[in-house]
């Protein structure tokens, strides 16, 4: 890449985790999207977007955890069936075609969160269905095993829209579920061998940093509406791109 276009990808990672953290979430959607828009390929897509996961999703359960956001409770019956399902996921080979089309449909999901869909702050939530939680767990885990995501941006909206929790303890929730996730994802991936791109640390150090101030921005100061709208048209024409090219 030349040094506009490599200026530019940093750039778009840096919103991407910022943004991404704000809402409890990984980013490897967004990662996964902007790899795509830049021309690399599934096989270093796939472990370089989990390991950018397990980190920024990892500081963004902090912040929301030192807040008292976390619900265990709420927790434990989705990564119970989801850790194994992901590993599964993760052993799978997915064609490129089919591979670009399921993400850029995921990306929808990444799109309605960011757009506050299903939004819930009621301060009753509803009682949380246990053998719902289970499948949706094991559905969500195995997916994000085969595409090298955490499955945030799939639960936290289904959390919301199921009324279970607030929008900050949904985060909290995604947060933990995206970080076990994306780290038995990828441990699937390397019982298979993996490849990763030379700039991947440089991605993970921007990407630390976005998702370490937008983590901490999120839990404890603000909603930024208009910006999220922007990455939300962003990621709507690479999911576009993915989906019909």
């Amino acid at each position: 890449m030349s040094a506009e276009i490599t200026t530019l990808f940093f750039a778009l990672l840096f919103v991407a985790a910022f943004f991404y953290s704000s809402v409890g979430h990984g980013g490897a959607s967004g990662y996964l999207a902007l790899m795509a828009l830049f021309s690399f390929t599934p096989e270093t897509m796939r472990p370089t977007a989990l390991v950018l996961n397990i980190f920024v999703s990892g500081v963004a359960f902090y912040q929301f955890y030192r807040k008292g956001f976390f619900q265990w409770n709420l927790f434990w019956p989705f990564a119970i069936t989801s850790i194994p399902a992901a590993f599964i996921g993760g052993l799978i080979t997915v064609d490129e075609q089919i591979y670009k089309r399921i993400l850029g449909i995921l990306l929808l999901f990444a799109i309605a969160r960011f757009m506050g869909f299903g939004t819930n702050e009621d301060k009753n939530p509803k009682k949380q269905l246990l053998l719902l939680s289970l499948f949706i767990g094991a559905v969500i885990g195995l997916f994000s095993g085969m595409i090298g995501i955490g499955g945030g941006i799939i639960l936290s909206p289904l959390i919301l829209l199921l009324g279970w929790a607030n929008l900050k303890q949904t985060a909290a929730i995604s947060a933990l579920f995206i970080f076990v996730n994306s780290i038995s994802g990828l441990s699937g991936l390397v019982s298979q061998g993996v490849q990763f791109n030379t700039i991947m640390w440089a991605m993970l150090g921007v990407a630390l940093i976005g998702g370490l101030l937008g983590s901490y921005f999120g839990a404890n100061k603000f909603n930024s509406y208009k910006l999220k709208f922007a990455l939300s048209f962003v990621l709507l024409i690479a999911s576009a791109k993915l989906i019909f090219t």
